[in-house]
């Protein structure tokens, strides 16, 4: 395959890489296989304990020497990388799409978020702004200066196998912190690819060694990154199991976190929608990467007045989805990221049942050609109620759940009943219901959305939810402060020393 020699990767490939060197490693080897075709991609060495402890110390050295460089200095540097990026954009988005099962345009389109935020970053880099504060004290003056963390650790998942990387590594690097990067272990090659493409513009730059690092590996690489005291911030994206278990770790050590968990979405659609554009918003986030999006509707909240007719042109829409190989042109659903994600589906598709669920589009896997993998499954709907546990929770695969509303304030209550709290919308024309669900009263999620569905943010806002999603924000916005440290200062530049609150104390 063109595309994979493009990136150089290899059949057997380093996984560790201080930015400037692949080290050799003793750590397991993680051999990638499509679920497209379930054929063998490649294989990567991960990282041991020793490499790892080299990466680390490696970015922590370069940490003292990039925080001096001018932040736009490092901006600069951030645009070669876009620039480097939309060269390779055709061949990187089809490794995306390849490793980890997402259409070809979606993975094209996750290339192009890695390319905005490199534009955002390199804009940034001249907007690290403070503020003046005015001192009590005459004679003296408050301002306020933020200064890079340190070095910055980024466990990533598989669904986004190198955007959500990016939206870390490029704000993390325009502040002046050093990155260390634990990709997912179901797709390494995308993270190996990437670090190829870096590491070029890095050495024709001379940006110091360590700056941008790579430790493939699985569960205990991530709880290395954890519980190390040089890891300034660990922003993880994943379940909320591992987020807690992070969360735990490295509070433990009274580190800090930057959390991108679960999501549990909600499309609220009013008597009052459109609902033409309704039903595209909702099929796509339903889903849109197989349904392994942490922005995908999972429910539907439909008024009792258009649930029938909606539901309707539900059933119609997922009879004409295209489901197979995500790299021809055509095609809706790839297949799921393996065969555990298959099995996850199929045990929560007979949960729903035997919680009451009745299934309006059934599911189910799909066999015969162009399906060899085994990964391939049905989109399905089920007619459930919120309390159904098997509701509450997040099942990565794409199975919409539908309930009914009588009230605004019962849709809202409904949207906002489950741990989660990542993205949401509502549909309607109503323009009292819309600022109702924007409003302290409405939804409790990270993102609130009207007249679009929950999926597809943009780079430009902050990314990222409430409650058991974690709190974290990435992205856009003012996310960079999640990668700095705030340090107020006072200066005096009288001739006296005046205490603050007016105390007096004379020598």
């Amino acid at each position: 395959m063109d595309f994979l020699s493009q990136l150089r990767i290899d059949e057997q490939n380093p996984g560790v890489s201080t930015g400037s060197e692949w080290l050799t490693s003793l750590g397991d080897i993680i051999a990638s296989y499509s679920p497209v075709d379930g054929e063998w991609i490649g294989s990567v060495a991960s990282c041991d304990r020793e490499s790892y402890d080299k990466v680390v110390a490696k970015a922590s050295e370069a940490f003292l020497e990039w925080r001096l460089w001018p932040a736009p200095k490092r901006g600069e540097i951030v645009r070669q990388v876009g620039d480097a990026l939309r060269e390779k954009k055709e061949a990187l988005g089809k490794l995306v799409s390849y490793e980890m099962g997402k259409s070809l345009q979606e993975g094209l389109g996750e290339v192009q978020e890695m390319i905005d935020i490199c534009d955002f970053a390199v804009g940034l880099s001249r907007q690290l702004y403070g503020l003046t504060m005015h001192s009590e004290r005459p004679g003296h003056r408050m301002y306020e200066q933020w200064h890079p963390l340190g070095v910055v650790g980024i466990i990533s998942a598989f669904n986004f196998p190198v955007a959500v990387w990016s939206w870390n590594s490029m704000l993390a690097w325009v502040c002046g912190n050093t990155c260390v990067w634990k990709p997912s272990e179901k797709t390494p090659l995308c993270a190996v690819a990437c670090q190829h493409i870096v590491q070029e513009v890095f050495a024709r730059n001379g940006v110091p060694e360590g700056v941008s690092c790579l430790v493939t590996g699985a569960r205990d690489t991530g709880e290395w990154l954890s519980a190390d005291h040089r890891i300034a911030l660990v922003s993880a994206t994943g379940s909320t199991r591992m987020g807690k278990a992070v969360a735990s770790t490295v509070g433990a050590r009274l580190g800090k976190t930057l959390l991108e968990l679960g999501g549990n979405n909600a499309i609220i659609i009013s008597k009052d929608a459109d609902l033409d554009i309704a039903l595209v918003g909702c099929v796509f986030g339903a889903v849109g990467t197989a349904g392994q999006r942490c922005t995908t509707t999972r429910r539907l909240i439909i008024h009792s007045s258009v649930y029938d007719a909606f539901k309707e042109k539900l059933v119609k829409a997922y009879a004409q989805l295209v489901i197979g190989d995500p790299l021809k042109e055509g095609v809706h659903v790839g297949p799921l990221i393996d065969k555990d994600a298959v099995h996850n589906y199929m045990q929560a598709i007979e949960k729903c049942k035997a919680e009451g669920g009745h299934f309006v589009v059934e599911g189910g896997l799909l066999e015969g050609e162009g399906y060899e993998s085994g990964c391939y499954v049905r989109p399905c709907i089920a007619e459930a109620e919120t309390h159904y546990e098997v509701v509450q929770q997040e099942t990565f695969a794409p199975i919409l759940y539908l309930l009914k509303y009588n009230t605004p304030e019962e849709a809202i209550a409904l949207q906002n009943g489950v741990p989660q709290g990542l993205s949401s919308a509502i549909m309607t024309l109503n323009l009292r219901e819309a600022e109702l669900f924007l409003s302290a009263a409405g939804s409790d999620c990270g993102i609130a959305n009207v007249n679009i569905g929950t999926s597809g943010a943009e780079i430009g806002g902050a990314f990222g939810g409430e409650k058991e999603t974690g709190g974290g924000r990435e992205s856009g916005s003012d996310a960079w402060k999640n990668y700095m440290r705030r340090q107020t200062n006072t200066i005096n530049y009288s001739t006296k020393l005046p205490l603050a609150q007016g105390i007096r104390f004379d020598l």
